[in-house]
């Protein structure tokens, strides 16, 4: 199943509107580094759905809400809680390393 698909014009229900923790990535289809770690996260979205959802944001197809996050390069990954970012992490990761950085998301 993988990472869900979210758009500007539904990121305010799905994201800043969610009970549970949210990761978002911030990709775009010609973006090398964006391939790599897509099926990471995908990965991430099926293991961890029950404690984190997990959204990816097309900023070619929604550039209105990456340049309101100050989305410069990607990919970018973003945790919301309470609809508030809370925390930001840039460029390509392997998946210990993401899971790392989400441990306080996903324990």
């Amino acid at each position: 199943m993988g990472a869900t698909p979210v758009t500007d014009a539904d990121w305010t229900n799905e994201v800043l509107e969610s009970d549970k923790p949210v990761l978002v990535d911030f990709w775009a289809e010609w973006c090398g580094p964006c391939r790599m770690v897509g099926p990471i996260v995908d990965e991430i979205a099926d293991e961890n759905g029950d404690k984190i959802k997990v959204l990816k944001l097309n900023v070619d197809e929604n550039p209105n809400t990456a340049r309101e996050y100050g989305v410069m390069s990607i990919p970018t990954l973003l945790v919301f809680k309470g609809g508030q970012p809370e925390k930001r992490i840039v460029g390509a990761k392997a998946k210990s390393a993401l899971m790392g950085d989400l441990a306080d998301y996903v324990a």
